[in-house]
């Protein structure tokens, strides 16, 4: 147990060091009819220190008050890959990180696999606080975040946006869009100033359940491989 303590202690650590934050909380509501009316000044990491600030102090939301910990965000803030699931589970909202039980480890070696890790993706949820019982969120609770979700990825500026699962897929392109028939194909979406890459695929939790499906998430991750080539994105080791 204390190794396993440990262990989590340093990821933290690690992860406050790459983008130098401290979460302050605030004791100003936020308005909710003025969701999208962030503090833009700042360093990265200051702006993203305010918006994790910002989502501590959403009102009325029974996420939060069920949760342990927000769970905000793993992996280097300055990364080029960004990746968006669905929210938190039970070893997340322990550990205060995203994908951190099996699924996570699935993740990781889908990264490994096109010579990536948490070192050069930055990782995030479309929810910050665990849904009950390892729940889907709800339309109007993704709702609620997504204001906070954009704000985050505008923050973080990468060049390619990783959609994993149907939530991340609804909350970010709409509910038309169907997961087996969206996934594998890049599209370009502005967030703020910026367009950006997006590609989504298969939600590891559901490959667990579906490894018959792990053949598309290759070609998934195959096409991300080629699209780092062609952006000629720097990979940091």
């Amino acid at each position: 147990m204390s190794k396993k303590i440990n262990t989590n202690l340093i990821k933290l650590i690690k992860y406050y060091s790459l983008i130098n934050y401290n979460i302050i909380y605030s004791n100003q509501s936020i308005n909710r009819y003025q969701k999208n009316n962030f503090d833009n000044t700042g360093s990265k990491s200051l702006k993203l220190k305010k918006l994790a600030a910002s989502i501590s102090n959403i009102k009325n939301c029974a996420l939060k008050k069920n949760a342990t910990n927000q769970v905000f965000a793993d992996g280097n803030a300055n990364a080029k890959i960004m990746i968006v699931g669905e929210g938190p589970g039970l070893n997340e909202d322990k550990e205060g990180i995203p994908f951190a039980g099996r699924a996570g480890e699935l993740l990781d070696k889908m990264l490994a696999s096109i010579n990536l890790d948490r070192e050069n993706v930055y990782i995030t949820n479309v929810v910050n606080y665990r849904p009950p019982e390892n729940r889907k969120p709800t339309e109007e609770e993704i709702n609620k975040y997504l204001p906070f979700l954009t704000r985050h990825i505008e923050i973080i500026n990468p060049k390619i946006l990783l959609l994993l699962g149907s939530t991340a897929l609804s909350a970010i392109i709409g509910n038309d869009s169907v997961i087996s028939e969206a996934r594998g194909k890049w599209i370009s979406k502005k967030f703020g100033n910026n367009q950006i890459f997006v590609i989504t695929s298969f939600h590891p939790a559901f490959l667990m359940r579906q490894p018959n499906q792990k053949k598309m998430s290759w070609i998934d991750l195959k096409m991300i491989k080629k699209k780092i080539t062609d952006l000629n994105i720097k990979i940091e080791k």
